[in-house]
């Protein structure tokens, strides 16, 4: 005898007789990994990023805090890396556990054979849903993002399918993600979630980011820097490496920025950016050449272009800039 599918399409009443109303509590708070949510961590190459999240990773399935984010209770953690072989994770892993001891043991995983299966396509999906259910994952690892896929990431609609495979991956596996993942080469004091490469894509997928700047070249030290879409914002904080244990820990907070230094953009700033790029370009070129020029905000470059079109600094012609002949 057949059973009869389940409802698909549920009233507010059912949900609520499913479901609490109260959200999930984050398995990091606070709301730095919301349940089933996306974290990107990223920042430019040899910056921490990898040593940052196998920190996180083991925290997560020791259940312990040692980052300065509290972490509630273990949790059941895949990680699926594609950067260094077999042996050296291991490794690498077996260094930072002689600072907690087995706390993590039984709930960190590793996939073993990440390497070459792609999840843009899908037979590779189904190899990371495999793993996820093998491992009973509560979280998935992904380092680096360049690896899962063979897409354009200068191309959004590249990017956006790659997106839709990471949501598929999380609400068939109902896990959360950790993604690492690269920035663009220039970006501005005060950009975090659109430094990603495939920025307008990811934007609309993930939840919380992180950005991973080193201050001075000269230290172990890193600087944080945070975006939420759900929790209240964080103020950057600061976390030096010590290289024998590969482990961070807090250093304290970054040194404020004084306000002066944040000088307002001028028209001319924008008559600049517009001569750097060429003869006519589209509003999000010139939006991001004016950050990248003078680092400020999106809001502050929107502006300045607004202002520099009204006193006639810069004209639009069919949807392109250019300055006035």
């Amino acid at each position: 005898m057949s059973k009869t599918p389940a409802a698909t399409v549920l009233s507010l009443a059912q949900l609520l007789e499913q479901q609490s109303p109260a959200p999930p509590p984050c398995l990091v708070e606070p709301g730095l990994l919301p349940a089933q949510g996306i974290l990107f961590v990223g920042g430019e190459p040899k910056v921490g990023k990898s040593l940052l999240v196998a920190n996180l990773a083991l925290s997560l399935a020791a259940g312990s805090d040692r980052l300065g984010f509290p972490v509630p209770a273990p949790r059941r953690v895949l990680v699926c890396q594609f950067e260094l072989p077999i042996p050296q994770f291991v490794s690498r892993l077996a260094t930072m556990r002689r600072a907690m001891g087995s706390a993590a043991d039984q709930n960190l995983f590793v996939d073993t054979r990440a390497t070459g299966h792609l999840l843009s396509a899908p037979q590779g999906l189904q190899h990371f849903l495999a793993a996820a259910q093998a491992a009973s994952a509560e979280i998935i690892v992904l380092d680096p993002l360049y690896s899962t896929h063979d897409q354009d990431e200068n191309d959004t609609r590249a990017m956006a399918a790659l997106c839709q495979s990471l949501l598929r991956l999380r609400e068939a596996s109902r896990a959360a993600l950790i993604v690492v993942h690269h920035v663009r080469k220039s970006i501005g004091r005060y950009e975090i979630g659109s430094a990603f490469r495939g920025s307008s894509a990811l934007h609309a997928v993930g939840d919380s980011y992180v950005l991973l700047t080193r201050p001075s070249p000269q230290f172990h030290t890193i600087e944080l820097r945070f975006q939420f879409r759900y929790a209240a914002p964080q103020q950057p904080r600061l976390l030096q490496l010590d290289s024998s244990a590969l482990w961070f820990s807090a250093a304290g907070a970054p040194p404020a920025v004084i306000a002066a230094d944040r000088r307002k953009v001028e028209p001319t700033d924008v008559q600049q950016a517009l001569a750097e790029l060429g003869a006519r370009v589209r509003y999000n070129q010139l939006r991001q050449q004016i950050m990248t020029l003078t680092e400020c905000s999106k809001r502050t470059a929107q502006m300045a272009i607004a202002a520099a079109c009204q006193q006639g600094g810069i004209v639009q012609v069919d949807g392109h800039y250019c300055l006035p002949r």
